[in-house]
Order: structure tokens, then C-alpha cells, then sequence
């Protein structure tokens, strides 16, 4: 076996999948040709070979670290020169991942964890960035004149040992945002914040929901604003916990603004601090505290709003839409049993029963607590999910539920994104429809509206149109956590993209129990039947003790609209070995 050292640089292009979509003989001809009138020449003339191409992506060797560096810079500058006549959303753009390490030799090809690693750094880089291990960072610099931002360690998929990782981003790249799919898109140039979460002063861990909701009910009602762009709560609360300046959150978000703050709660009384920054200057655009009631933290919550989207210093386009706002509820004691619920629906992706038990209390207190309904429906229809339904078939209880949160919600735009997935769990094919739709209607800017929308239209029949919706929002989200990412597989299951479905669900490194099911189905589709044995083997092992089959797919049957992709589903399961 025939070994060297080298540096390998992986490059892919961005959003591939959308640009076919749109134009496929066009962007394979734009695509031609950037590569032999751009890319070939400057690989060549860094001393690089272009080991092969991979559909979209590159493979290249080189010699030295050095020149594979100076190249992926010019490679990344040139690209933009070559693409300034296209449109931010059409133009080309790649990922580039440099790594140094031996490379095992066959023939013209090499293999190995120096290849991998590269891979992996690919994957993270900004659309027109570059990110390299800290091999090739030592060897670079001092030689090479750019600004070199040391993450951190991270642990990539199928690499023993944490790598730490450099990033180079250029001006451009800024405005971007990496994320887990190779087909995201630029963000816009609306301007963009990101609210982290505020910090528990209350000294009592107990507590720690109510900082929590506080911060999202900040950042729900910015993102009801048309003319923000707001970065959404997944991947602002990465940060919890962490003391990090304001300007490398802001680049690593790509965002002009950011809003921390604390909340200290005591007795009847309640004290919020918060401040904007604008990261380019690192300076304080706008600092308070309030000191109130409790009985006034629906009135704080929306001043606070307000302050912060009248102090961004770009000039808005026309007046800000108004705000739709509902108050969830003035009932202090729901709200808390709310926040409370919400907050653990949300930490053990609605696994825990006690999420469930605190939303109906606070449902009991305040029967016409909209959001609280809404989350009850949307734990129960969940519940089918997790192959542990709550009784013998929660559908009814979730219908009725998500039915009393339109009532007493009619134009929140979370009421009617809720009801689109309840309504698509139940096979209520035209009410899914209309609410979803009407949901990313009512508020553009919502992560869970977009998803909903993206999750119902992959089973309306339209699994393309899926993935794209799904792809838009969860650009929005750079940190989101895998388990979002269940749609967009579901949807490539129904694309027949079985490998893409099985690099999703491979994402989390400690999956629900549940998420072993698709899997084993999607390797069965592919014929790799001893994997499949392995993932359902992994479900048998810790299947909970009511695992209710028959429901679960008599639930995914139901879901889909053409009859061909309920069969799809079925004929997977059987291959499986389950009983349909």
C-alpha cells in the first residue's frame, strides 16, 4: 500500500440541486465552463492536480499547503469575478476544504482520513469560503497575507479525534450562512439579527424555561417584521452558555446586529436588561433596564420588540408591517405552565409526558389559551411519530385541540402552521393545504411556518417542491439541530433519493429511537439488507415497551395524498420485516 503526504483541497458547488432545477442544460454549460476557463488553468498553475470530479465537486492535490491556500483564495475570488453578472440567486458559488495528511495511492486516485477530513471541512465552509485544519493553518501562516478565524474543535462525522478548524471567509461571504444541505442559498440583504438567549439571573436552574421563553417571544415577535431578516431560535441558542464576542458571533451568523440581555425574576417582580449591538463596530447602538410588575411582561416584552427594530440604523423600506400580535394569555400562571411546556417539548423533541401535563394545565387555567392548544395538538399528533402514541390512537384529541387553538387564534401564523402538520398527521389533505399555506402567509419569516408548509407540500405530492420550502427555511437556521432535518429525509425518501435520506438521519449522533425505522427503510430500498437489519435491531433494542406499529402506518399511508407514495411507504416497511 503506497502512501504520501499531501494537502487536499474539496470544493462543492452551493445549492447544485436548485440550480438544475431552474435550468439544467444551463448550469451545466455555465458549470463547463467555468471549470476549464477558470478552474483548471489556476489549479495548474498553483501545481495542483485535479485528482477527479465529483458530480458537482472537485478533488484536488497538491504538493504543498501553501499553494493550496493561495489557490483556494484566488479560486473563491475568481469565481465571484467570473459570476458578477448573475443574480445572488443564481450565481456559482463553492465550499472549499483544505486538508494535510497522508493519502493512501490507487492508481490516480487517493483515499484515506487526509481526504475525508477535507470533506468534512468542505462541508462547513460559507458559500465562497474556505475552511482548513490547523495542519495546514501552521503552514500557511506567516506565507499568506488573509485573516485566519480559529473556530474551535469539532468532532466530524467518522473522525476519531476532535479537529480544530480555520475558517477564511471573504467581505462577501458574510452575508451567508453554512448549514447541513448543500442546497441553501444566500441569505438577503434585509437587515439581520440575531437575539441570543437571554441570561437566568434568578440563581434557581428552575427557571431557566422562563429566560428561555422570554428570548423566544422576543425573537417570534421580530420575526413577524417582513423587513428583518431574524436568525432563528436553534441557532441562537447555540451560543447559550458561551462567552463569545459579539462581532465573532455576528461573522460565524452572518448577521449586522445582535441583542443579548438577562432576566432576573423574583416574587411578583421581574427586572430585564437588554442592549443592540452592531457588529461591525462592536459598539452599543441602544442599552436598558426594566424593572417591573409582573403583570406588565406582556407590555416589556413588546416595548422591547419595538426598541429594537426602530433602532436598527438602516433605512427601512416604507413603514415596518404592523405587528399581528396575540397575547397568549393574561393569565401569569398559564403562561408560566406554558413556557414551561414549551421549553421541554422543545429540549426532548416532545418525547417527555411532563411537556404534555404542563400544557394542559395551562389550558385548564385559561381555556382559551391558543398556543397552549396548539402544542397539546401538536404532542399528541407527534406522539404517532415516536411509534408511542399517547393511547390507543391520539388523532382525535389532537384534531380537537388544534380545532380550539384556531378558534381562539385565528391569524397567528404559528395556530395555522400547527394546524397544517396536525392536519397532514391526519390525512386531512386540503386543511393542511390551506393552513400552512396561510401560516407562511401570515409571517414569511418563521422557521416552523416554513417547515410546516415544506412538510406538507412533500405530501400533498410534490416532494421537489418539499425540499426546496425545507431548504429555504433552514437556511435561515445555521445551528439548527439535525432532528429538523427529519422532513427534509422524509421528503428524499419520497424522491427516491434513498443515499441523501441516509446522510440526514445520520446526522444525529444520539437519535430518537424512532429515527432507526426510516433508516432501516431507506437502506432497504437500496438493497444494503444487513444494514437495515442493523438499524432495526438498534429500534428492537430499545423500542418502547407500547410500540404501536399499526398506527404508525396507518399514519403514514393516510399522510400522503397520491396513492403511489402511501405504497412507497408500505412497500418499505414490508422490506423490513414489518407487518402493514
Amino acid at each position: 500500500m503506497q502512501r504520501r503526504l499531501a494537502a487536499i483541497l474539496a470544493a462543492d458547488l452551493v445549492g447544485y440541486t436548485r440550480l438544475m432545477g431552474v435550468d439544467e442544460a444551463g448550469t451545466l454549460r455555465r458549470l463547463t465552463d467555468l471549470r476549464q476557463e477558470v478552474l483548471e488553468p489556476l489549479i495548474a498553475e498553483h501545481n495542483g492536480r485535479i485528482v477527479k470530479l465529483m458530480g458537482d465537486g472537485l478533488l484536488v492535490e497538491f504538493a504543498s499547503a501553501v499553494d493550496s491556500v493561495a489557490c483556494a483564495i484566488t479560486w473563491q475570488e475568481r469565481v465571484a469575478q467570473h459570476e458578477v453578472s448573475h443574480g445572488a440567486n443564481t450565481n456559482l458559488q463553492y465550499r472549499i476544504g483544505i486538508n494535510l495528511g497522508d493519502v493512501i495511492i490507487e492508481g490516480s486516485d487517493i483515499h484515506g482520513d487526509g481526504v475525508n477530513i477535507a470533506s468534512r471541512l468542505e462541508s462547513m465552509a460559507l458559500p465562497g469560503g474556505i475552511c482548513l485544519s490547523e495542519d495546514v493553518y501552521r503552514q500557511a501562516k506567516g506565507k499568506i497575507e488573509t485573516h485566519f478565524e480559529n473556530t474551535g474543535e469539532h468532532h466530524l462525522k467518522n473522525v476519531a479525534e476532535p479537529v480544530c478548524v480555520y475558517r477564511i471567509a471573504a467581505e462577501r461571504t458574510t452575508e451567508s450562512t453554512s448549514a447541513l444541505s448543500s442546497d441553501d442559498q444566500p441569505l438577503t440583504d434585509r437587515p439581520s439579527i440575531a437575539v441570543l438567549p437571554f441570561n437566568n439571573m434568578s440563581g434557581d436552574a428552575d427557571q431557566e424555561y422562563f429566560s428561555d421563553g422570554i428570548t423566544e417571544d422576543i425573537i417570534t415577535e421580530l420575526s413577524r417584521f417582513r423587513e428583518l431578516f431574524v436568525i432563528a431560535r436553534n441557532s441562537s441558542f447555540s451560543y447559550k452558555g458561551k462567552t463569545l464576542k459579539a462581532q465573532d458571533i455576528g461573522r460565524d451568523l452572518g448577521v449586522a446586529y445582535i441583542v443579548e440581555g438577562s432576566v432576573r425574576k423574583a416574587d411578583k417582580r421581574i427586572r430585564i436588561t437588554a442592549q443592540l449591538i452592531e457588529v461591525a463596530t462592536d459598539s452599543h447602538i441602544w442599552a436598558e433596564r426594566y424593572d417591573r410588575e409582573l403583570q406588565d411582561i406582556f407590555d416589556l416584552q413588546d416595548e422591547i420588540t419595538q426598541t429594537i427594530a426602530t433602532l436598527l440604523p438602516v433605512r427601512l423600506q416604507g413603514a415596518l408591517v404592523e405587528t399581528v400580535r396575540r397575547k397568549p394569555s393574561e393569565n401569569l400562571s398559564a403562561y408560566d405552565c406554558y413556557l414551561h411546556g414549551r421549553w421541554l417539548f422543545d429540549q426532548t423533541s416532545g418525547q417527555d409526558v411532563a411537556a404534555l401535563k404542563l400544557l394542559k394545565k395551562a389550558v385548564e387555567i385559561d381555556p382559551d389559551y391558543a398556543h397552549a392548544h396548539a402544542y397539546i395538538a401538536l404532542a399528541l399528533a407527534y406522539s404517532l411519530y415516536t411509534v408511542n402514541p399517547v393511547g390507543k390512537d391520539p388523532t382525535a384529541a389532537a384534531l380537537e385541540s388544534i380545532e380550539r387553538a384556531l378558534s381562539a387564534g385565528e391569524g397567528d401564523h404559528f395556530i395555522h402552521a400547527a394546524a397544517g402538520y396536525v392536519y397532514i398527521l391526519c390525512g386531512m389533505h386540503d386543511l393542511a393545504d390551506a393552513h400552512s399555506s396561510k401560516a407562511v402567509s401570515l409571517n414569511p419569516n418563521d422557521i416552523f411556518a416554513m417547515l410546516s408548509r415544506g412538510y406538507v407540500v412533500s405530501y400533498l405530492g410534490d416532494p421537489a417542491a418539499g425540499v426546496e420550502q425545507l431548504t429555504n427555511a433552514l437556511r435561515h437556521d445555521p445551528h439548527t439541530p439535525a432532528y429538523f432535518y427529519e422532513y427534509c429525509a422524509e421528503a428524499y425518501y419520497m424522491l427516491h433519493d434513498y443515499e441523501k435520506a441516509i446522510e440526514i438521519y445520520k446526522r444525529w449522533q444520539n437519535p430518537p429511537v424512532h429515527m432507526y425505522v426510516p433508516l432501516a427503510l431507506n437502506y432497504a430500498q437500496l438493497g444494503r439488507m444487513d444494514e437495515a437489519r442493523a438499524a432495526m435491531q438498534e429500534f428492537e433494542h430499545n423500542r418502547p415497551e407500547e410500540a404501536d406499529f399499526a398506527s404508525y402506518n396507518a399514519m403514514h399511508t393516510r399522510m400522503c395524498k397520491r396513492a403511489n407514495d402511501a405504497e412507497h411507504w408500505l412497500e418499505g416497511y414490508r422490506k423490513v420485516g414489518l407487518a402493514v
